[in-house]
């Protein structure tokens, strides 16, 4: 196991995971970092409704083959973390990209503006309530069921994705 102070370590499938709270979150990956976990792989979110979001990065030690998850939650009401930017320069697209698709916040981020969304896009796709407009909007093209092709009658009623309100795409 690896020595990683303040925060709650657990193992499984051969990989650690450190659990730190979100004010420590750039002192773990410091830490880490200083500890041989050189390599910044990835950075992302996870929406965990109704309290918040995970944010997760993985990092790893190119000398002992170790990997380290290192783990924080934020709260939906106010997501934010300081940014790693500073620690592991390789955090910076990651971070906008979790910014735009969660609406975590990452104070001190060098450039925390949109990267993957057109201009002008409202909200954040990757939560659990936002609502795909378009699968009301459009008929879905890959029909396996009868009836939802258009021909035939339908083998069950019709219903809306998850989050879209009653009265949406009525006159698609």
């Amino acid at each position: 196991m690896i020595d990683f102070p303040g925060a709650v370590l657990s193992e499984s499938f051969g990989e650690t995971t450190a659990d730190v709270e979100p004010s420590g979150w750039a002192d773990a990956l410091r830490h880490a970092r200083d500890q041989g976990f050189t390599f910044f792989d990835w950075l992302t979110g996870v929406d965990d409704p109704p309290d918040g979001f995970s944010v997760v990065a993985h990092v790893f030690d190119p000398e002992s083959f170790a990997h380290l998850l290192i783990r924080t939650r934020v709260p939906r009401a106010d997501p934010r973390l300081p940014s790693a930017t500073g620690v592991y320069r390789g955090a910076n697209w990651h971070e906008r990209e979790t910014y735009e698709m969660f609406g975590v916040i990452f104070e001190g981020h060098p450039d925390l503006k949109p990267l993957l969304l057109p201009d002008g896009f409202e909200g954040h796709p990757l939560r659990k309530d936002f609502v795909l407009a378009a699968r009301v909007a459009k008929v879905w093209p890959g029909a396996k069921e009868p009836g939802e092709s258009g021909h035939g009658a339908p083998s069950r009623r019709k219903m809306a994705p998850p989050g879209v309100p009653a009265d949406w795409g009525k006159d698609a």
